[in-house]
């Protein structure tokens, strides 16, 4: 028997106790697939032991003791017993499986992983920690997503609003607290100009005569000036009860993507928080919207315009489907890798919303609820598919 790991000061003896023995017997002969089946046989409290046990291992029995942890699937133990002499990537990749997450972050910090450690952080639910970090990287949208989640709307919607993402800005104002005066008469002014710039003055001339009820803003001298400003806009003389003459607002998204299958099942605040995921994209009539063969990028909801799918890129390919305002394309890449299926084109000028596969991943990490929900929907429909194909 190898005597790799003899205790110092007893002999032949291995760091055990009787009740683990023979897994340490298998470690020191390298029986790795035996010692993963007398691991998986030992109770909590002799796994315990044998964790406790390996800090007087030889390096070479921990690197076994921790291959046999991994198949084992104790994620956790092999980080601990990792944290000795292993790479701190490796701890934190553990700990991670393991669904530690803080001390994921932790053992990122010291791999001089920044990013992953800000993630990990956030997916902990260390807001505050993940936040500094993120600031540090210049992680600007992650940024916003943090202040949004610690209820600090206004600040949140100041750097959506340096990212050109007005949708954004608009439902990270809609957070702010109506009960402060002076971060409600910013929300209000700033959504404001939001909504009228999108062509829906009417409901920001709502927004503004709601606000100057209220006690404490019915004075403003800004809000009133902005208030003027859009009756006389909309060319109302008799008061907020007179029919606006304007055209029909474009549409936001929001109900489009709403109404995707996939997201069927979401409560209102997580629908909220996807919406918040999704980006304003433009494509030029005659632009390629997606590319045949290249690697799926996540979902693209239409709001305005029409695209061609076609059966690929040459010309005079099939014309498969027109898609217009309310299509979506690409869902299942939110979810499975795969190559775009068909070439897609511009065949006017299109405005839509694309959640990227990256960021719906986060999403996915950090609203479990949701992700149940949508990975149930989308294994059902899924199943539903291929029963149709074997039929």
């Amino acid at each position: 028997m190898a005597r790799s790991m003899v205790e110092p000061g007893h002999g032949d003896e291995l760091p055990a106790s009787s009740g683990t023995r023979p897994l340490w017997e298998a470690v020191t002969q390298g029986a790795v697939d035996v010692a993963v089946r007398a691991y998986e046989g030992l109770a909590a409290s002799q796994r315990d032991a044998v964790l406790a046990e390996s800090s007087r291992a030889s390096a070479p029995a921990r690197a076994t003791l921790v291959e046999v942890l991994r198949r084992a699937r104790d994620f956790a133990g092999a980080a601990r017993v990792l944290e000795v002499d292993g790479s701190a990537a490796l701890v934190a990749q553990l700990h991670e499986q393991a669904g530690a997450l803080l001390l994921a972050a932790e053992a990122w910090l010291r791999a001089g992983e920044p990013a992953r450690a800000a993630s990990a952080f956030e997916r902990g639910g260390a807001l505050e920690r993940a936040l500094s970090l993120y600031q540090s990287l210049q992680a600007r949208e992650a940024t916003a997503r943090c202040l949004t989640r610690l209820r600090r709307p206004l600040e949140a919607a100041a750097v959506y609003r340096e990212l050109g993402n007005p949708h954004a800005e608009l439902e990270a104002l809609r957070a702010v607290s109506p009960d402060i005066a002076v971060a409600r008469r910013e929300a209000v002014l700033r959504m404001s100009g939001l909504l009228d710039a999108q062509g829906e003055s009417w409901r920001a001339l709502v927004l503004l005569a709601d606000a100057l009820q209220a006690p404490e803003l019915r004075g403003d001298v800004a809000l009133q000036a902005e208030h003027t400003r859009l009756l006389r806009h909309l060319n109302l003389k008799g008061g907020p009860s007179a029919e606006p003459a304007c055209a029909p607002p474009p549409p936001d998204g929001y109900e489009y993507l709403k109404a995707i299958p996939l997201f069927g099942e979401l409560s209102l605040q997580d629908m909220k928080d996807l919406y918040q995921v999704a980006q304003p994209v433009r494509f030029a009539q005659g632009a390629t919207v997606l590319e045949k063969g290249a690697p799926g990028s996540g979902l693209l909801v239409l709001l305005e315009g029409t695209v061609d799918v076609l059966g690929g890129p040459e010309p005079g390919a099939r014309l498969l489907n027109t898609l217009g305002p309310g299509a979506f394309i690409g869902e299942v890449s939110l979810i499975l890798d795969g190559e775009t299926s068909a070439q897609v084109r511009a065949c006017t000028a299109v405005r839509a919303l694309r959640v990227a596969r990256v960021d719906f991943q986060h999403y996915l990490d950090t609203h479990e609820a949701a992700a149940l929900r949508i990975l149930r929907l989308f294994t059902q429909k899924l199943a539903e598919r291929v029963r149709a194909l074997s039929a």
